[in-house]
């Protein structure tokens, strides 16, 4: 459960690793595009009011699965700042007694640990198994998990906390739920090799070959993605240069 259900479902077997002319504040301008993100064309969003001086800057992370946009998210957020993680919200309502008794209710002991605590790896393959069981899942973690996000985005907006760093996995695709991307001032798009990203699927999850596409077919293509970010970073390097282009990009953000 690294949004949610997909985000239930993935974060079911995470486990815890040239620039684009400047954009303002998204503000509350919306759209009719399905995705509801303001854009006025395909891949140029459509500006509104600045953010005003001193207020939390709210970076929304997109990219594909084991991009690496946890560690991202981290670096934008820095010491001062605020990573808003949906799997990791996801996994505390799963284990929620609430949640722990309609799992076992509905699927019994299988997808329990030795611990009593929800299987995650068990409870993933069961629901992408289960269309059906896949939503009714959603239907229990979703609405809480955006609760969730919702409060500490407030919250730290009334700390004026400087940043706060959205790792929400499908952030775009189920915004007409959320509506979390009109509140960003900028998506980055966290981009890497499907070789690179494969293999730390295998090394870092345990999946099987295959299984990053296979899950990742279920999601808005890359491309479309990556269009829809203000600015692009690409993680197949060392950490030091992951760390140089997280410095540059916020660095120009914070000056907008």
């Amino acid at each position: 459960m690294r949004e949610h259900c997909t985000s239930a479902v993935q974060a079911a077997e995470r486990r815890r690793s040239p620039e684009p002319p400047a954009r303002a504040r998204i503000g509350t301008v919306r759209s009719t595009h399905p995705n509801n993100f303001p854009l006025s064309s395909p891949t140029q969003p459509q500006v509104s009011t600045e953010r005003p001086r001193g207020s939390t800057l709210v970076i929304g992370v997109l990219g594909g699965i084991a991009s690496g946009k946890s560690e991202v998210a981290r670096l934008f957020a820095g010491a001062g700042g605020l990573v808003i993680d949906a799997d990791r919200l996801a996994h505390e309502v799963l284990d929620s007694a609430d949640s722990v008794q309609r799992i076992r209710e509905r699927l019994g002991d299988g997808v329990f640990a030795g611990d009593g605590r929800v299987d995650r790896a068990a409870l993933a393959r069961r629901v992408f198994d289960d269309p059906k069981l896949k939503r009714e899942l959603e239907q229990w973690i979703h609405p809480a998990v955006r609760a969730h996000i919702a409060e500490q985005l407030a919250a730290a907006r009334a700390g004026k906390t400087p940043r706060v760093v959205l790792d929400v996995p499908l952030l775009l695709e189920n915004d007409a739920q959320h509506h979390l991307v009109p509140e960003c001032d900028a998506l980055v798009f966290v981009d890497a090799p499907l070789a690179v990203r494969n293999a730390r699927a295998v090394a870092k999850r345990g999946w099987s070959p295959g299984e990053l596409a296979r899950r990742e077919a279920t999601q808005m293509p890359l491309a479309t993605k990556a269009a829809r970010a203000h600015d692009t970073i690409r993680n197949d390097g060392s950490l030091t240069a992951l760390e140089t282009q997280v410095a540059q990009v916020l660095s120009k953000l914070q000056a907008r």
